[in-house]
């Protein structure tokens, strides 16, 4: 296993590697590295840290950049309207219920509406054996005053144990994984027995993770992810160029 370092952290992974390789690449020089994140609880994370070529990563970014009909809409946060901080769309397979988040409901586009998409989608389907996401909402940070507070893709529409897959193009954006509270979380019981020396110990390493989305990256929660835990992208007052992030889900 190799290990990777946290914001005050660091932590030991499971490092698996494909056996398929790039055609193009017939010394195995593109073999994808997969990293995993045990969660504990049945929740789980894994990150390809280089899921697209460099350059392949730019041609996405730039089609997604230029061509998506982004919009930044009004959305309902503590009872009151303010202007959603990044950009957003929506893409659906038809005949799935409409999406409704923090009171708005944005338009839902075809796939065909934006083939290049369909492309990106069977790449993260072949790597994600028996996934199966007909829905994706893209979101574009345009600096670091874009974000995305903390939240759990936890709406009924996703059922129990989602599988969330998120590809990022263009500027790095730190991600950020934080357990939700013992009270709200189905397995407080469980931290109640232990010592409490042992659970201060958790809380100090465990409770927390942070990652470092990278340019052509995906990363996918599975399980009880969303059960237990919230993420979030926040602000970074030195990040001043533009990431894209596309969020492939399933809905029942």
């Amino acid at each position: 296993s190799g290990l990777w370092s946290f914001e005050s952290m660091s932590l030991k992974l499971k490092a698996v590697s494909d056996s398929d390789t790039d055609p193009k690449n017939p010394n195995n020089e593109n073999i994808i590295k997969r990293e995993i994140v045990d969660l504990r609880n049945g929740s789980e994370v894994l990150y390809i840290q280089r899921f697209f070529t460099y350059d392949q990563s730019w041609k996405w970014f730039h089609f997604l950049n230029n061509h998506i009909p982004w919009t930044r809409p009004t959305v309902r946060v503590f009872g009151r309207s303010c202007l959603q901080p990044r950009d957003t769309c929506y893409v659906a397979s038809p005949g799935l219920p409409e999406l409704i988040y923090s009171g708005y409901k944005p338009h839902a586009y075809s796939w065909d509406d934006y083939p290049p998409l369909k492309d990106i989608l069977d790449a993260v389907h072949k790597a994600l054996p028996g996934s199966c996401f007909n829905s994706l909402l893209l979101n574009r940070y345009k600096g670091g005053n874009d974000y995305v507070g903390w939240h759990s893709d936890d709406e009924k529409l996703y059922g129990l144990t989602p599988e969330i897959a998120s590809v990022s193009f263009g500027c790095d954006r730190d991600f950020f994984l934080k357990k939700k509270p013992c009270k709200t979380s189905n397995v407080s019981k469980r931290h109640d027995e232990e010592p409490a020396s042992k659970r201060l110990k958790k809380s100090c390493h465990a409770d927390q993770y942070t990652f470092k989305l990278k340019h052509g990256s995906l990363l996918v929660m599975r399980g009880n992810t969303q059960r237990d835990w919230i993420h979030s992208v926040p602000k970074r007052a030195k990040v001043d160029t533009t990431r894209i992030n596309l969020t492939f889900r399933h809905v029942l």
